[in-house]
């Protein structure tokens, strides 16, 4: 069975849905599931040709739309070599363009079999994009794209295909007339985290230039006004006020060059246990995470979020809000505490994880190793999609 993947863009700074495809790929081709991807980028980045599965890089797209013509043609001179196609993210020319060559080639073709056609939003169909500060503009966009296009391919593709059952409950109450065929939560996962924390921890700090001679709680995302920073720099401020002694708080991630990010900067500057260390990747990465005592992210909206998971597979408890989308797996889990994405929700989660006990943290760090390896693994996530497409095209072919 051959799958293709259409994405905007490869490139691992845009992290969420590229980094899930680079997870699961590996596995599905254990698996017998050959994958391609198609995506947006400059042929000649530097990150296109380094992974172990075949990339299409047809070139960049222009304007906020994302507008590639390569890629229409392009579907249509190979679309016959696939069994399924899975479109990763809405919004953008390559869901329009993918749909618009998959009815022409089911027209062209009648009564035979054409490639079944996926869609896996990412958290994309989120109420919160509609609801959101700031984002009017971008929901009255969304809105009219809806209309005139997303719907017609949501309700058209042979099924919807979400990380979690919290992102299939929430696409529901998004838009009217929302009414895909099917539905189907194939999970998320990760592969396991490297051995050798010592040395990645060594990475980390060589990386950072940095030395931490006491613990530290780590923030690990994109610098931007979704993740809460701000909630989580003002209730490490107050705690601190209030402690003694408090662990440092690392903030890691791209867009400290970013006007919010200056902003975050500006305003951990009276308090001396903040560090913003940019973004870190592989060896450092996972040193960061190994180090750590804690992950928080006490984020606006989050579908999945690769870093939790990352953190868990690490054995790290993780403190989140409940607007990430597997809040309800990792409380059922034990492995971390929930709270609301406001000040007071954030404070009270570093709050009370400062008042447990160490036995209690140990115990909370163990339950955390044991939900991600239950739950989060990127074999299990694969075997669900596998018997998913194996499911649907078996259908197909009787």
């Amino acid at each position: 069975m051959k799958t293709l993947r259409i994405i905007t863009s490869m490139d691992p700074r845009h992290g969420g849905p590229s980094q899930g495809i680079r997870n699961s790929i590996p596995a599905l081709q254990q698996m017998g599931i050959e994958n391609e991807v198609v995506c947006l980028d400059d042929p000649q980045a530097d990150f296109i040709g380094k992974d172990p599965f075949p990339i299409h890089a047809l070139g960049q797209g222009k304007g906020p739309w994302a507008y590639q013509p390569r890629l229409e043609r392009w579907l249509l001179a190979n679309i016959h070599q696939y069994d399924a196609l899975i479109i990763h993210g809405l919004w953008q020319y390559p869901s329009y363009a993918t749909h618009k060559v998959v009815q022409q080639y089911r027209k062209s073709k009648g009564s035979k079999r054409t490639p079944a056609l996926y869609v896996m939003p990412h958290g994309m169909l989120d109420p919160y994009f509609q609801k959101a500060p700031g984002r009017k503009l971008k929901a009255i966009r969304n809105w009219l794209f809806w209309w005139i296009i997303e719907r017609h391919l949501v309700n058209d593709a042979d099924g919807m295909l979400f990380t979690c059952e919290e992102e299939l409950l929430l696409a529901r109450q998004t838009f009217a007339h929302y009414q895909p065929r099917k539905e189907l939560n194939v999970g998320y996962g990760i592969p396991a985290a490297p051995s050798n924390p010592v040395k990645l921890i060594h990475e980390f700090q060589m990386a950072c230039n940095i030395k931490f001679n006491q613990s530290y709680w780590l923030f690990l995302s994109r610098v931007h006004e979704k993740k809460g920073i701000d909630l989580l720099i003002k209730a490490y401020q107050k705690l601190a006020r209030e402690t003694d002694v408090l662990p440092s708080l690392v903030i890691a991630g791209p867009g400290l060059d970013t006007a919010y990010g200056k902003e975050m900067v500006e305003l951990a500057k009276p308090t001396s246990g903040i560090s913003f260390v940019g973004m870190l990747t592989g060896d450092a990465k996972w040193g960061a995470l190994y180090g750590c005592e804690l992950f928080i992210l006490p984020s606006h909206q989050e579908n999945f979020g690769i870093a939790i998971v990352e953190a868990m597979a690490c054995g790290k408890p993780v403190l989140i809000s409940d607007k990430v989308n597997i809040w309800r797996e990792i409380a059922a889990g034990g492995g971390g505490l929930i709270a609301e994405d406001s000040a007071s929700g954030t404070y009270n989660l570093l709050k009370q994880w400062h008042e447990l006990s160490r036995d209690q943290k140990n115990e909370m760090a163990l339950a955390s190793k044991k939900t991600f390896e239950m739950r989060f693994t990127v074999d299990q996530a694969a075997k669900t999609l596998l018997n998913t497409l194996k499911v649907e095209y078996d259908d197909a072919v009787t």
